[in-house]
């Protein structure tokens, strides 16, 4: 789908002034922040990201209609500037045809890069229950290797496995540690949402989608 098609997509749904506008699933983390920033201009505001299709292989991202009475002055503001936008006419903080985010939008795009990043990693991250299968699982590798092997050669091959859960998991956790502080340092506040799910949120918004506040 060509970037036209994208934009145009997506403008179409704000065009209702639907409260959820789902941005077309994107192939990389860029394409969707860059997406993600034009729905801000039209007074939407960033809700979530997560994985869809074939083998998890795309980013879905869904943006929700920002309650604050500044957005509506963005939104009009945006309309006016590009009125042919979705109609190969000029777009809000992109190149013209293209999802390369201009000068003044390059930092904006950036922050979201990190929420959508953040919100997909989730995904991955390894809490207790994910690293007790993981280990267990190598136990049992190293229990069935005793069949046919020696006590040597199945000990390596599960404390590889151990180790290469034991990597994974590290650089896992520490990459999000470091998304997160660059979150913190953009002055976003983390919060826990109804799942107990970190989530980042600029002072004062509330987390899009519920009802209810979440205390940093």
């Amino acid at each position: 789908m060509s970037v036209e098609r994208h934009i145009a997509g997506m403008l179409q749904q704000i065009a209702r002034q639907q409260e959820i506008v789902e941005i077309a699933p994107q192939g990389s983390t860029p394409k969707a922040a860059a997406l993600a920033h034009v729905a801000e201009q039209y007074g939407y505001t960033y809700g979530k990201a997560y994985r869809t299709g074939f083998k998890n292989s795309l980013i879905q991202v869904r943006m929700y209609r920002d309650p604050q009475p500044d957005a509506r002055v963005r939104e009009a503001a945006t309309i006016t500037a590009h009125p042919q936008a979705g109609n190969r006419g000029t777009v809000p903080g992109l190149e013209q045809g293209s999802l390369k985010p201009l000068p003044e939008a390059v930092a904006a795009v950036a922050v979201l890069k990190d929420l959508i990043t953040f919100d997909v990693m989730a995904l991955y991250a390894a809490d207790r229950r994910q690293k007790v299968t993981g280990y267990l699982a190598c136990a049992v590798l190293t229990a069935l290797l005793l069949i046919d092997r020696s006590p040597l050669e199945a000990v390596a091959s599960g404390g590889a496995v151990a180790l290469l859960f034991t990597v994974a998991f590290t650089v896992g956790a520490t990459r999000r540690g470091k998304i997160a502080q660059r979150l913190t340092d953009a002055g976003y506040l983390a919060v826990r949402d109804e799942q107990g799910s970190q989530r980042f949120l600029r002072p004062g918004q509330q987390l899009p989608g519920h009802t209810n506040s979440f205390a940093a």
